[in-house]
């Protein structure tokens, strides 16, 4: 076989837009697509069930773009190290160029390729394109690392490549003859029982057009109220473009410069984009942070926080948050939204994770690992960081002591209650005043409305008034230590 440029597609499942693969194309020589299926490299974290799903659909929507394209996907299973060299003999690779990835796992892996090929004097390059910046090159005046996000926006929306993406190629030279590959199938990917997903795979359209889809249909529409509207989950106002983001189906610069093309063209666009580029940075932030900091995905930024007194372990009650049976429809509306369509709406996942921390006292790694395992945009370091944020124990995080009353904060977003009915279905016919607080409801009322507490919903699993007074008490014992 002639010499052939592999490209390693880990964190970026996308032909538009990827630097690595368009320096492969124009390398000249033959081009093998290849994607690593790892649960074995060091310091890998295994996919949740909800991200397996979707990157079964990914994979499958890229290996049919690189066919229509005159090229292929070639999959292995197994250390990426072992098998991308396995791979380099097997076809006489003169180069290999992938993705640069940022979480501890993607850093060593990186590495140790790097050693290994270096050996081989087979050229390795790392391109960026999951973030739009590398963590090197956004640093205070002094030449520190932000932990404050303000600031840490301020300097990185000043150095952000404005120019327009490339698309996708329309041919890619293939070799003379395919590696040998693992069937997608044969991943383990499915979802098992295969009808959990049902709901999921009706929402959602993974893979890059898919993505594309969704960025216009955000900027047609969406956009112009995203600011004011965003907080009120039973409104479709969210770009819903996380799980696309998280699998590199569209790079973070195709959302900045088309987000600023309409910006530019249509004013009523402006408020909404610069909030929408916003929330971006915060993507971006978060994994800056995990870069600078990775001892952060086990331990508190706050370092007085590793002495609180979290609870850990087994319990009903974490149970119940799992399941949407807390007796809160607002939490219960957002858990169950979680389950049903792998995602939940970005104001409710504030008031469940504030709700496990805060109200239960329970450790923000239970819930971390919980969305982590259920939601389709699961990321490594938005995850994190944002479960720190709520429980007060991140950078600039929200102060532990604003706990949210998930009653009134259901009463401010969902004042009708429109998404506690979509999603607690029991609680449909509930008048307005008690929908998110059904435990103060007459009798009569619950009669009418065919709702009995402790039997068709529950009633709550904790007394409030309690369960502050412990926060608190929690905290200040922080305090003095």
């Amino acid at each position: 076989m002639a010499s052939a440029t592999i490209v390693l597609f880990s964190n970026a499942l996308r032909l538009a837009d990827n630097a690595a693969l368009l320096a492969a194309i124009e390398s000249g020589d033959p081009v093998i697509p290849v994607y690593i299926f790892d649960e074995q490299s060091p310091k890998i974290r295994p996919l949740g069930a909800a991200s397996k799903w979707w990157l079964l659909q990914s994979l499958m929507a890229l290996r049919d773009d690189l066919r229509t394209r005159g090229s292929d996907l070639v999959i292995r299973c197994g250390n990426t190290t072992d098998c991308i060299a396995e791979l380099v003999a097997e076809v006489g690779a003169a180069r290999v160029f992938l993705t640069r990835g940022y979480t501890p796992a993607a850093v060593a892996t990186e590495q140790s390729l790097h050693e290994i090929l270096e050996k081989k004097n087979v050229q390795c390059r790392r391109f960026g394109g999951y973030l739009l910046l590398e963590p090197e090159m956004v640093r205070t005046k002094t030449g520190t690392k932000y932990t404050v996000f303000t600031p840490f926006w301020r300097t990185a929306s000043d150095l952000i490549d404005t120019t327009e993406p490339q698309p996708a190629p329309s041919n890619i030279l293939a070799p003379e003859s395919w590696p040998t590959s693992d069937d997608i199938g044969s991943l383990g990917l499915e979802p098992k029982p295969a009808h959990w997903a049902a709901p999921i795979a009706v929402h959602w359209h993974p893979g890059e057009a898919g993505a594309h889809e969704r960025l216009a249909d955000f900027l047609d529409g969406p956009v112009q109220t995203y600011k004011q509207a965003r907080d009120f989950p039973a409104t479709d106002a969210t770009s819903s473009l996380s799980p696309h983001l998280a699998f590199g189906e569209i790079s973070p610069r195709t959302l900045w410069f088309e987000t600023r093309k309409h910006m530019a063209a249509d004013e009523a666009v402006s408020t909404g984009g610069a909030h929408f580029l916003r929330e971006l940075g915060w993507r971006e932030f978060s994994a800056h942070l995990l870069f600078h900091f990775p001892d952060m995905q086990t331990q508190p930024m706050r370092k007085q926080f590793s002495k609180f007194p979290w609870r850990e372990g087994d319990s009903d009650l974490v149970r119940a948050w799992q399941k949407g049976q807390t007796g809160f429809p607002i939490v219960d509306a957002g858990m169950r939204q979680l389950w049903q369509l792998g995602w939940m709406h970005n104001r409710v996942r504030m008031i469940v994770a504030s709700f496990l921390v805060k109200d239960l006292l329970w450790h923000w790694h239970e819930g971390e690992a919980w969305f982590w395992d259920t939601l389709v945009d699961a990321d490594f370091a938005n995850n994190i960081a944002s479960w720190q944020w709520v429980a007060g124990c991140g950078a600039d995080a929200s102060p532990y002591f604003r706990i949210f009353n998930p009653t009134t904060q259901g009463e401010k977003f969902d004042k009708a209650g429109e998404y506690v009915r979509r999603f607690v279905p029991e609680l449909a016919t509930m008048p307005d005043k008690y929908i998110h607080c059904p435990v103060s409801a007459p009798e009569r009322v619950l009669k009418m409305a065919d709702v009995k507490l402790g039997e068709t919903y529950p009633v709550p699993i904790i007394d409030r008034q309690q369960a502050r007074a412990a926060a608190l008490a929690a905290l200040a014992s922080i305090k003095k230590t």
